[in-house]
């Protein structure tokens, strides 16, 4: 874990804690990547909840009430599931904030529609719309997981606590 990403992860704890408020996690790509920045964060137990980490299909409709319809439709690296994730960590749990991660961090299983690279992420905040975006990140496995992890807790900041 960088500094910066540490540095990140306590801003994120900051903003949350004088809101009172948890943060919950539901990841694919980073495979609690993201979770484990903010445990990095001494006292996080006050503002993290949960994090789930669905990296299958099977998993994101058992743990995260995504729909088969969903996935079928618009696969797992879209945002249309993404939107889902965040439903379901946030019926799932006590945090306010959600995020969450779906992509293909490589090196396979990109396709000329969505390649390698090719991350969806999503915020919401209870009771308020969910944000997503698209991003095509460059990098080996590990640069685009980093990235991805970066991406959405610099999120949770501008989307989710703005």
């Amino acid at each position: 874990m960088t500094p910066d990403l540490i540095s990140l992860a306590t801003r994120v704890g900051e903003a949350l804690m004088s809101r009172h408020w948890q943060l919950g996690t539901a990841e694919s790509c980073t495979g609690g990547l993201v979770s484990a920045l903010v445990t990095e964060v001494a006292g996080s137990s006050a503002w993290f909840d949960r994090g789930i980490v669905s990296y299958s299909n099977e998993a994101k409709v058992e743990l995260l009430g995504v729909s088969p319809l969903t996935l079928h439709a618009h696969g797992a690296v879209s945002e249309q599931t993404v939107r889902e994730m965040l439903s379901g960590v946030l019926a799932r749990s006590s945090a306010q904030v959600a995020v969450a991660v779906s992509g293909i961090a490589g090196p396979g299983g990109g396709t000329a529609e969505k390649p390698v690279g090719t991350v969806c992420f999503g915020w919401q905040r209870r009771g308020v719309e969910a944000v997503c975006e698209t991003l095509l990140l460059p990098g080996s496995r590990a640069e685009v997981r980093r990235a991805a992890a970066q991406i959405a807790l610099a999120g949770v900041l501008r989307h989710a606590l703005d």
